[in-house]
């Protein structure tokens, strides 16, 4: 009979090294496999040696606190090894800033239709005071 229990060493490392989120628990429950590949994938610039363990981390950091994730939890876990590894917090507080302006990205959209819109707005209140 073929053993059923995939193996997971990158997951399994994780927990170990206590760097396992516990919300990760359900996909692993339902696909270890799939997991297993997506933490791999995940790690893989660090694993292989690509960017430094300090660079790693203020990428985290940057992904965790991003508008489209905002995940403090990780934020926290990762300013924590960063700091571990001497990241300095004006380092992470520079992440952090340029980290921010991907909420520029809402005003320069929104701001443009919200003057257009107004202005049609105003015009179907008053007519267009520039006729006649």
């Amino acid at each position: 009979m073929p053993n059923d229990t995939p193996v997971t060493p990158i997951c399994d490392a994780m927990r170990e090294a206590g760097q396992w989120n516990q919300d990760w628990q359900p996909m692993a429950e339902l696909d270890a496999d799939w997991t297993e590949k997506f933490m791999a994938m995940v790690s893989a610039p660090l694993n292989a040696g690509v960017i430094d363990p300090k660079t790693f981390e203020m990428l985290a950091i940057a992904v965790d606190a991003s508008v489209t994730h905002m995940y403090g939890p990780g934020v926290r876990r990762h300013i924590r090894r960063a700091l571990a590894l001497g990241v300095t917090p004006e380092q992470i507080t520079a992440v952090l800033q340029l980290t921010a302006t991907l909420g520029l990205h809402t005003m320069s959209l929104g701001a443009p239709i919200l003057v257009e819109e107004m202005e049609k707005h105003r015009r179907s209140l008053f007519g267009d005071e520039s006729e006649g």
